[in-house]
């Protein structure tokens, strides 16, 4: 556990008691806080008490007095539709407001570290797509190299329930839109930007209010370094504020499918390659295309930025390349569930959208695609363009039925169950194809969540083996 610090003898109030909200409260009291706290669910309330916390109505102003800060967790609205009433009632009192992450960045450096011969960093990635695999794969890339690490926040462990840092540690952080936007403090070593695609929207007030809260890593964390993925505008002028010149070694910028030669360092990936530059020379060159946890243009890009970070870190090219291949990608992402008789089975429940749908359907040569489930508005037209690799779709769930009448000329089957498409796909699928859950729809139809949907997948495909 993370010690907060600065806090002792403060009466801290806590809003919202799930993960981190817990976690939050007993890292204050560990830092000698007089901790009060906040949820709205009833039950959870009566649980606190049974636990012995003190509970008090901060919708109230009377349970106000003393109260020195408050500390919300990330799900919880602090601007956008609208403050939660407890948030807007710090604000009329002001009473700072803040998160675990930023309690986190205030408390994780401590006077233990005047005896490290090697001081702890911190890396930390946000953007909209492949934040959760460049997190991963950073962490796994600085294992294998036999770098002490620890992983967590959106991912994983929350952040004040990592353990102290040891000598020469780096902990990867990865970041929502949720944890930047409010917290106090960020000061990451290395801080990674991903990509940006519309997502969030009502929580920010737009895609400019998404952006910037994505921003304040890089505007307020002022890290050594900054990776920065320049494939849309939005990561492109980000770079562009971040560097004094082209050759500003500081920023790393990363792309997929685009060449990086003009500046100080980058790192792309072209054909299926990555290339390092630095100061207009190639460094470092490998291929990508046998690396089967990182499948596809939207991996390599995630690929990208891991190496980029651990490069920044001081992890050698040749290290980073071997521990690629021994990645096996985070379940219910372009996850390879299996291999057989030459058919590849693919696991990407969490392309519950049309943007990450595209992404998987466009890593594969010959699909058969299992999709449909809890449809969004706007249904799978867009995909239109991407459905070319498909030789047949299997459409499952409530929103099969307009899913087939929006695919076009692709072959289809109403296969309403995960059982019976999977049966169906295996019953036709040839050498060299894969089967690929992509659902582009949520899962509530069927599933309670897209993690049990791709769980149900794989455990149907696991059978399946002899």
């Amino acid at each position: 556990m993370i010690t907060v610090q600065g806090v002792q003898n403060q009466t801290i109030a806590v809003l919202g008691l799930g993960r981190s909200g817990r976690a939050t409260v007993a890292a204050l009291a560990a830092g000698g806080a007089q901790v009060v706290v906040w949820d709205d669910g009833v039950d959870t309330r009566e649980q606190a008490a049974q636990d012995g916390l003190q509970v008090l109505d901060l919708t109230r102003e009377q349970d106000w007095a003393g109260i020195s800060a408050l500390i919300t967790s990330p799900g919880i609205p602090h601007l956008y539709p609208r403050p939660h009433p407890v948030i807007a009632r710090a604000y009329d009192l002001g009473v700072p407001v803040d998160n675990d992450i930023g309690l986190f960045f205030r408390s994780f450096a401590t006077t233990d570290w005047e005896q490290f011969a090697t001081t702890p960093r911190v890396i930390a990635v946000t953007g909209s797509n492949g934040k959760s695999t460049t997190t991963a794969l950073i962490h796994h890339i600085l294992r294998e190299a036999g770098r002490p690490t620890q992983m967590g926040g959106n991912i994983g462990t929350g952040v004040l329930s990592l353990e102290p840092a040891h000598d020469g540690e780096v902990v990867v952080l990865e970041l929502s839109s949720y944890q930047t936007d409010l917290a106090r403090a960020l000061t990451p070593d290395v801080a990674v930007f991903t990509n940006l695609s519309p997502d969030h929207l009502d929580r920010h007030g737009g895609l400019g209010g998404y952006f910037a809260a994505k921003r304040r890593l890089f505007a307020e964390g002022g890290p050594d370094r900054a990776v920065i993925g320049v494939d849309e505008v939005e990561g492109n002028y980000l770079a562009n504020q971040l560097a004094m010149s082209a050759a500003d070694d500081r920023v790393i910028r990363v792309a997929s499918g685009q060449k990086l030669e003009g500046f100080g360092w980058s790192v792309f990936a072209r054909k299926g390659f990555l290339s390092e530059y630095r100061k207009g020379r190639q460094v470092a060159s490998f291929d990508l295309r046998e690396v089967t946890g990182l499948p596809g243009a939207h991996n390599h890009q995630n690929a990208c930025a891991a190496y980029a970070a651990t490069r920044a870190v001081g992890i050698p090219p040749r290290e980073i390349e071997r521990a690629f291949h021994s990645f096996q990608g985070l379940p219910h992402r372009s996850q390879t569930v299996a291999e057989i008789d030459g058919v590849r089975w693919v696991n990407d429940s969490k392309a519950t959208n049309v943007d990450a749908a595209a992404k998987a359907l466009a890593a594969f040569p010959r699909i058969r695609w299992i999709a449909g489930g809890m449809g969004k508005e706007g249904g799978i037209e867009a995909l239109t363009p991407f459905l070319g690799t498909v030789v047949k779709a299997y459409l499952i769930g409530h929103s099969a039925r307009d899913f087939a009448l929006q695919i076009g000329q692709i072959p289809y089957e109403i296969a309403e169950t995960m059982e019976q498409a999977i049966a169906r796909a295996k019953a036709e699928a040839q050498p060299g194809e894969t089967v690929l859950l992509a659902p582009a729809a949520a899962s509530f139809d069927q599933y309670p969540d897209f993690e049990k949907r791709g769980e149900h997948f794989t455990a149907l495909v696991q059978a399946l083996q002899p």
